[in-house]
């Protein structure tokens, strides 16, 4: 396996991406997107998000790292989540706004997990309104 080049683009998995527009899972995919990222949408009910094949696990995607996960999981969900989490080894991990608990930030650093709780659309300059 070769090591990817300094232009490679970087990468990013949406745990709770959406096809409903409206929703932030969505939002994140379409954001994410414009500033060139490589999306992998994971949502097990879907097949396709925004044109992008939708993955059912973190497992199941076909690199083996990851520059960022982006989390849109109720804490309860994103607590069970934390061990795919933990094995993805991600760069970074975001609970964005709604999907982060005192519970699920502190279970995360348990698992050896340093979460940003932030919203990762604006940490990539983008602003949710803008994807209605």
């Amino acid at each position: 396996m070769t090591e990817p080049s300094e232009n490679a683009k970087p990468t990013v998995a949406i745990l709770g991406a959406s096809s409903d527009r409206q929703k932030f899972g969505n939002k994140s995919v379409r954001a994410h997107l414009a500033q060139g990222y490589t999306v992998y949408p994971i949502n097990p009910k879907e097949t396709e998000i925004e044109g992008l094949k939708a993955y059912k696990t973190l497992a199941d995607l076909p690199v083996k790292s990851l520059d960022r996960i982006s989390v849109y999981l109720p804490p309860p969900i994103g607590i069970k989540m934390l061990p795919d989490i933990q094995a993805a080894n991600a760069k970074e991990v975001w609970f964005n706004p709604g999907a982060e608990s005192d519970e699920l930030v502190k279970a995360a650093y348990e698992h050896g997990i340093d979460p940003i709780s932030a919203c990762s659309i604006v940490d990539i300059g983008e602003t949710p309104g803008k994807y209605q």
